[in-house]
């Protein structure tokens, strides 16, 4: 699987209307296909290593930089993969430098502030990669598919219906300008599954009993409002794909199969930042020469 591949074939072009039944979520690379199941994973999973390799070393050179920061937004239906992408894309990098954060239902605080806020205030300083399980895009998503849920919010009057939505679209690519202006670049990534692979993997929760915990009545009946959600998805990557925080519809049926594409796409981000390992200066290096001099003298 090329670069090329996982950057054009799944990215989401600006200012084009979006079909998510033009995504596979079941894609497969095609010199992968026709392989039996564990074959699979395992070929791709030495794709992520190889990926993870990179990402460490692009890592260090952010950190050491102190210039850039790097925003990943996942989003996804309910069983999608999102924990074990994070697990095992971020897990290569180093801890200190990588902040994940859920966003669950909003509290009480969080509903006395803006949409924005409660996701605003953890964005990843200079030399991190902040990863967001969910984000504020859930406020064009879920409560759009819930409009009920805007009465908890207790906003002033204004106007409501599309003229609100696009507010919030906009309000949200204002955001996100403002982060790639100052340094921090958006990558949005949707873990794209079939309806069926859902109820499949909820099944497979189920049966496992060290998986139940995991299962929620919440998440089946959201399965009802499935169409309303893809259509939501669909209008949220028109208004807010753009040319500094794309969107990519990543197929998410094959769990390693999402897991190597994001792996690569990340890659690419943090490459397109152009980083660069700190000069010294010559007082720099010169203090360290004698540091140098003093260790091995040390030894003799």
């Amino acid at each position: 699987m090329s670069r090329r591949d996982a950057i054009a074939r799944f990215r989401v072009p600006p200012g084009k209307s979006v079909r998510l039944a033009d995504y596979d979520p079941g894609w497969v690379p095609k010199e992968l296909r026709g392989l039996d199941k564990d074959t699979l994973k395992e070929r791709l999973k030495r794709l992520v290593e190889k990926s993870i390799a990179e990402l460490s070393t692009l890592q260090e050179i952010l950190w050491a930089s102190d210039c850039y920061a790097l925003l990943v937004i996942l989003q996804a239906m309910d069983a999608a993969g999102k924990d074990g992408l994070i697990e095992h894309v971020m897990t290569g990098m180093n801890p200190q430098g990588v902040d994940v954060h859920a966003f669950k239902q909003p509290s009480s605080e969080e509903l006395d502030h803006d949409f924005l806020w409660r996701c605003a205030r953890v964005v990843p300083a200079r030399g991190r990669i902040g990863v967001f399980n969910r984000s504020y895009y859930e406020e064009v998503l879920v409560v759009r598919v819930h409009e009920e849920l805007l009465e908890k919010q207790r906003l002033p009057a204004g106007p409501r219906g599309k003229a609100f939505w696009k507010m919030r679209y906009e309000s949200i690519n204002d955001f996100e300008r403002h982060l790639a202006r100052t340094g921090t670049p958006s990558l949005k990534i949707f873990l794209h599954i079939s309806k069926e692979e859902q109820r499949k993997r909820f099944l497979a929760r189920l049966d496992d009993p060290k998986k139940r915990w995991k299962f929620e009545m919440g998440d089946v009946r959201e399965r009802e409002h499935w169409d309303a959600y893809m259509k939501a998805y669909e209008q949220a990557f028109e208004a807010t794909s753009t040319e500094e925080s794309p969107w990519y519809v990543v197929p998410g049926d094959h769990k390693w199969v999402g897991r190597a594409i994001v792996a690569e796409i990340l890659v690419q981000a943090l490459r397109n930042l152009k980083l660069q390992v700190p000069k010294i200066s010559l007082a720099r290096s010169r203090e360290l020469a004698e540091v140098r001099r003093l260790l091995v003298k040390e030894k003799g």
